[in-house]
């Protein structure tokens, strides 16, 4: 279930919020208003989770590049990494 907590709470907890996102490598929910503003993490989560983004984006070049037929052999790639190294 989210946490969800008001503007107010974020500024008069700080500390609290803080510890609860290091704890539990989940997000804070900030309201202002009654209403949705901000979602609030520690730099670890953000970081995994940035992580994940450039990750499934870099999946997603390589499946573009095998259904655009963009392949060889493997054999033929690893050879071309290890004359690379060996220059």
């Amino acid at each position: 279930m989210p946490n969800i907590r008001s503007s107010a709470d974020l500024r008069n907890s700080y500390n609290d919020i803080s510890e609860f996102c290091h704890t539990y490598s989940e997000p804070v929910f900030i309201t202002k208003n009654g209403k949705g503003d901000l979602a609030v993490m520690s730099i670890e989560t953000y970081e995994q989770l940035m992580g994940r983004f450039e990750l499934y984006g870099l999946m997603q070049e390589g499946l573009d590049e095998v259904r655009n037929g963009d392949v060889r052999p493997f054999a033929e790639a690893i050879s071309d990494l290890r004359n690379r190294k060996r220059r």
